[in-house]
């Protein structure tokens, strides 16, 4: 990791109208968190929610920042992992918020990755009918995708992210210092999200990539810029297809395999998010491959870098298994994008042209997985 040298920090802005707000990028912007909040809610008082992991690392620094502005401070610590994004983890951030009193002009500052942003945001979307939220995500995932555009929720039996809202933070500070702690396979994870946006519509940032990703994961200027470039792309999207009715589908591209599999996997660290995100992104090139959108070789070309930073690009990659092909279409048909029973995915004709395809067929969705739950 690069010495804490701090660079200018980097603007984004998510055009949302009157519910506009900014993506603060840069080193060392911890510090500065009660500032920032202080200037956009002063005299507010905050409902710190992070996780026992993060808490470990960051909660002090997060609290004396907080203090140090003047402002009032409950944590609120969830335990760690994907089983916290759960009706009995929403209980108890909800429950934690309103014995702390926190009010409506209060506000929730979500520490943490995708998992505290998601369920914080809900919380705070729900209690007392909607709290403001600050998203302070602590991981490469979450600085790039589950923080910015306001998609809150918590996971069911029936599958991931089936129950939430749509909650836009006020701010999101994107401190990339704070991934210097990160596990280096919660980072791949996370980049996955990163090479995401280049195989949508930008093939120069997927080549960039390519070139550069070592500096990314080395904590260079280059992690900032891909973080930065990340973001300006989403919320592009987002401020054009704020709720999912059209255009921001795409980002979604490598989730509706992705989602299957993770339930599949019963939300376990066996397969984390970003891992389950590169196998389906691997499998979506693929299956948009065998329907003759693209040349095998662009699909080649995906798996290649996914696989140089480290990521699964097979089913097989998954310890411990995953269900059949049979158990996986019946979680794909609770995707949220499926309509009227028909099956929609995110595909390409190449990388950096990927499209909404509705209406795709069950059946040749499933003779696709038999054969690539077969690969070894």
């Amino acid at each position: 990791m690069r010495p804490a040298t701090e660079y200018e920090p980097i603007l984004v802005d998510v055009a949302l109208g009157a519910r506009r707000y900014d993506i603060v990028i840069g080193r060392g912007l911890l510090a500065e968190l009660g500032t920032l909040v202080a200037a956009r809610r002063p005299r507010a008082a905050v409902a710190l929610v992070t996780d026992a992991t993060v808490a470990s690392h960051h909660l002090g620094a997060a609290h004396a920042a907080l203090a140090a502005a003047g402002v009032a401070v409950t944590p609120v610590v969830i335990a760690p992992g994907e089983s916290s994004k759960s009706w009995d983890g929403l209980k108890q951030v909800c429950e934690s918020l309103l014995a702390a009193r926190i009010e409506r002009g209060d506000l929730v500052v979500a520490l943490g990755g995708g998992v505290v942003g998601d369920l914080a945001g809900f919380a705070a979307a729900v209690v007392r009918r909607g709290i403001d939220v600050v998203q302070v995500p602590t991981t490469l995932l979450a600085q790039v995708d589950s923080s910015v555009g306001g998609k809150t929720g918590i996971n069911s039996v029936h599958g991931k992210n089936l129950i939430g809202a749509f909650h836009q933070p006020i701010l999101v500070i994107a401190d990339s210092g704070l991934l210097d702690t990160l596990p280096v396979r919660h980072f791949r994870a996370g980049y996955a999200e990163v090479v995401k946006y280049g195989l949508i519509n930008d093939a120069a940032f997927f080549s960039w990539l390519e070139s550069n990703w070592h500096d990314v994961f080395a904590g260079t200027a280059a992690r900032e810029h891909a973080i930065a470039k990340s973001c300006r792309a989403k919320a592009a999207i987002v401020s054009r297809d704020e709720r999912e009715t059209g255009e921001r589908a795409l980002l979604n591209l490598g989730h509706t395999f992705g989602h299957a599999l993770e339930a599949g996997s019963g939300y376990s660290d066996r397969l984390l998010h970003g891992e389950a995100v590169a196998i389906g992104s691997s499998l979506a090139f693929a299956f948009s491959a065998r329907l003759g959108l693209l040349p095998p070789g662009e699909a080649l070309r995906v798996d290649r870098h996914l696989a140089a930073v480290g990521l699964p690009t097979k089913p097989s990659a998954i310890p411990g298994g995953v269900p059949g092909a049979d158990a996986l279409m019946d979680l794909m048909a609770q995707d949220k994008k499926v309509k009227r029973g028909a099956l929609t995915f995110i595909l390409a004709r190449g990388i950096g042209d990927s499209f909404v395809a509705p209406g795709i067929d069950p059946a040749e969705v499933r003779a696709f997985l038999v054969e690539k739950l077969a690969e070894r």
